[in-house]
């Protein structure tokens, strides 16, 4: 099965389980791999045999931006099986969100959570 990398997709949100996440929101980073079979599109050339990567972006930003969730779990999901049901030629959905500045005190690194979905049949 063929592989779409989007990376570094960059969206605010509200997500976080302080209460002040919820309130002044925080910047996520998003990286998705869509499965999918690209062989027709590969020979027509034609957006419309393959996914327009334009609307998953949107999705993803669009859940992000409206989103207010306690944990960052349900956040990736959310967006996980939105992309499976929103998006026919996807079979399987790999999605990576991390919080690059997570509020926890003499942290500096990234919080990332994981998710690897499958369609149902495949």
């Amino acid at each position: 099965m063929d592989c779409i990398h989007l990376t570094g997709i960059r969206c605010y949100g509200y997500t976080g389980y302080l209460a002040e996440e919820q309130v002044l929101g925080q910047w996520f980073e998003v990286d998705v791999k869509l499965w999918l079979d690209i062989s027709t599109a590969a020979k027509t050339d034609a957006i419309e045999d393959t996914l327009d990567y334009r609307s998953v972006i949107s999705l993803i930003q669009n859940l992000v931006k409206t989103s207010k969730f306690a944990l960052l779990e349900r956040l990736v999901g959310t967006i996980a099986d939105a992309i499976l049901q929103e998006c026919d030629r996807v079979t399987q959905v790999q999605l990576t969100v991390s919080k690059p500045a997570a509020p926890i005190p003499d942290f500096g690194g990234k919080i990332s959570i994981e998710v690897t979905r499958t369609k149902p049949g495949f």
